[in-house]
Parts: C-alpha cells; structure tokens; sequence
C-alpha cells in the first residue's frame, strides 16, 4: 500500500506542471472536431511516459546519474527544444475551423517529441521516479511502477477531455490564446530555469 501511494504521489507531483507536453494534449482536445481524433496524440505521449518510467525504474537512472556529460548534453539539447516549442506555442494562433486540426501522423510525431525530448520531463523521470523506486524490491517495486504509469495514462487522458470541454465553452478561441500565451512563458521559465541549473 505504502508502495501505491507513494507511485501516485510522485507521479502527479511531477506531472502536474504545465508543461509542453500537457499543453500539446490539452490543445489536440480542444483543436480536433472528435474526442476520438485527439486519441492519437494522448495514446502515443501515454506510451512514452510509460517507456521513460520503466527504463528509469530498470536502470537508466543509474546510467545517465552516473555520467555528468551526458545529463549536460540532454540539458542543453532539451533547453534549445524548450526555447523553440515556446515560441512555436507563443506564435500559434488558436482556431475553431476544425479543418486545421492536426492529422493522425503529424500528432504522433509531434507527440513523440515533446515527450521524448523534452529534458525536464526525462530528468524528472529517471531523477525523480527512478531514484525513489531503488526503495522498493520485488512486488513493491512492481506496484510503485505500476501506479506511476496508471497517474500518468489518467492525467493524459483528462488533459484530453478538459481540451475538449474548454472548446465548447470557448467557440471564440480566445480562452485558448491566453492558455498558449500562458504556456509559452511558462515553458520559457522552465528553460531559463534549467539553464541557471547548468551554470
């Protein structure tokens, strides 16, 4: 139980701030004409919270800790990514022509990478939830696991549902322009923050 909790703890601990890959799977919500049109996105970003959380849990943490140069280079490749995406999402202007929501492909891939390079999300993961599993062995490790990946699948999912909630209270888009606005300086703090972290 103590193993449950705290998997559910420290997975919502590290996956509530808004972040980029949040902010891609509250707006494919709020962008696409169905629900079941943003299941891409929210499948494809679940997948690879659930792929970084087992390699951290099975040894990567222990890897990239162990070598400086390597968690430098992700810091820093993962600061210029972070950079960009705040001015892609600043200069985004929100819409409610659902013809312009993005296909089955292009979410994927754009999932795939907020997700996968995105710096703060991986050292969070092998750092944070990595780390804390080294206190459990056996059946408790397995269940810290799982309730870590099960949060993150639930998260995404209502990211999914509140985007597209948000949408029908917002025919205009202009809640949705404040949102991104809000998001862009939000994911330039964390840059910034990163960066003073590094020097």
């Amino acid at each position: 139980m103590e193993a449950i909790l705290h998997g559910i703890i420290l997975a919502f601990g590290l996956i509530l701030p808004l972040g980029v890959q949040n902010v891609f799977i509250f707006s494919q919500g709020a962008t696409q004409p169905k629900l079941i049109r943003a299941l891409p996105a929210t499948i494809t970003a679940s997948l690879c919270d659930t792929f970084l959380i087992l390699l951290a849990i099975f040894g990567l943490s222990v890897i990239v800790l162990q070598f400086e140069w390597l968690r430098v280079s992700l810091m820093f490749a993962g600061i210029l990514f972070l950079l960009y995406m705040g001015y892609a999402i600043w200069r985004s202007e929100p819409t409610t022509n659902t013809n312009k929501a993005l296909p089955t492909r292009q979410q994927i891939i754009f999932a795939l990478s907020v997700s996968l390079l995105n710096p703060h999300a991986i050292l969070d993961i092998v750092g944070v939830i990595g780390t804390s599993a080294l206190k459990y062995v056996g059946t408790e490790q397995v269940l810290f696991t799982i309730a870590c990946i099960t949060v993150s699948w639930i998260w995404f999912f209502g990211l999914m549902l509140a985007g597209s909630i948000m949408k029908k209270l917002d025919g205009t888009g202009g809640l949705m322009s404040i949102f991104n606005k809000f998001s862009a300086l939000f994911i330039w703090g964390t840059a910034i923050y990163l960066f003073i972290g590094l020097i």
